[in-house]
């Protein structure tokens, strides 16, 4: 397993990280444990869970999973999505932050969350007051690092600058979606996060396991799959050509001696600019099949083929001025210039 730093902090992550998502939801204390404990003995440090996966039981197996083994772990959690039914139940307005992450203590069994992420955008609370309350929790101690995730290119910069001219505490990670057919963040939020030294931790990296093995390239539903069961399948997004890209996969995987679950996985964390990626599973064997993506990189063949075929069109305004750095160095005449 390798260990990478998040960004420019100096916390070291695995480049797994186990999500828990299935805690509570298709895998029992029992099934949660025996996960959890694969996924140290592989050497995975890294877990993440969220205050409303399962309405605060996902919290609730994993701090009851890592009792005695809290300082074998990095733990990231979330807060952002409803917790009940009063009008302060959500969102990021410091009076929720405040509830959340009491909660979130007490479910996890820890006197500290390591990397707590904002889970959406809130569109009615000041970036201000979110990013204040945040500060507030690191200098008490009850989170050490901060992180966002879904937000757009400019609500990011926006949120980094602030902190900075306030001198409050930074984002030091961003956590979106990303896989061989969902590539959206290349445009503009990997640039920023580059830019601003900020760690990258994919979720959905095998596309809500679309690139798992068990789909045929034009086939979008599976018996016994999230598709088929209708939750958290995020097809939607998936880029025009995903069939393309999946069959690829497929020849790719044999090319390789692996899985397509785990060829898919490592490119994700193959990618430059990549700190760690979030895999869940149903039980502890799927988890260590999938586990196998560790400890090893794509030949640059592969890579360089899979890059290829799931690198999509860069749109307006990239793509007007993707010609500029060469008419910036070979002097092209302008039309009508003599």
């Amino acid at each position: 397993m390798e260990y990478r730093r998040l960004g420019r902090s100096g916390l070291k992550v695995s480049e797994i990280c186990l999500g828990t998502m299935t805690f509570g939801n298709g895998a029992d204390q029992d099934g949660a444990t025996a996960m959890v404990s694969a996924a140290l003995d592989a050497g995975v440090t890294f877990f993440d869970t969220a205050n409303s996966y399962v309405g605060g039981v996902s919290e609730t197996m994993l701090g009851v999973a890592l009792k005695g083994k809290r300082q074998d772990a990095v733990i990231a959690s979330k807060f952002f999505n409803p917790m009940g039914h009063r009008p302060n139940d959500s969102g990021m307005s410091r009076l929720h932050i405040k509830q959340q992450i009491e909660g979130s203590l007490k479910r996890l069994q820890t006197d500290y969350i390591d990397i707590y992420f904002i889970h959406h955008v809130d569109h009615q609370t000041p970036l201000e007051e979110m990013l204040r309350a945040l500060d507030d929790l690191q200098r008490e101690g009850k989170i050490l690092y901060t992180g966002c995730s879904n937000f757009e290119a400019w609500r990011l910069m926006e949120s980094l600058w602030l902190s900075e001219t306030r001198g409050w505490a930074s984002f030091s990670a961003y956590q979106p979606q990303y896989s061989l057919v969902v590539r959206d963040i290349d445009e503009e939020i990997v640039p920023v996060c580059q830019l601003k030294g900020l760690g990258v931790v994919a979720w959905s990296p095998m596309a809500s396991g679309y690139l798992a093995g068990k789909y045929t390239p034009g086939s979008l539903k599976v018996q016994g799959t999230r598709s088929a069961e209708g939750w958290g399948f995020q097809n939607r997004f998936f880029a025009p050509n995903h069939a393309e890209i999946l069959q690829t996969l497929l020849d790719t995987a044999k090319e390789v001696g692996k899985s397509p679950a785990q060829t898919a996985l490592r490119w994700v964390m193959d990618q430059p600019f990549m700190t760690s990626a979030i895999v869940g599973a149903r039980n502890a064997e799927q988890l260590r099949e999938t586990l196998g993506a560790g400890g090893w990189r794509l030949p640059d063949a592969v890579l360089e083929k899979l890059d290829k075929v799931s690198k999509q069109p860069h749109r307006y305004p990239r793509s007007f001025e993707d010609p500029m750095p060469e008419r910036r160095n070979s002097a092209i005449k302008m039309p009508g210039m003599k």
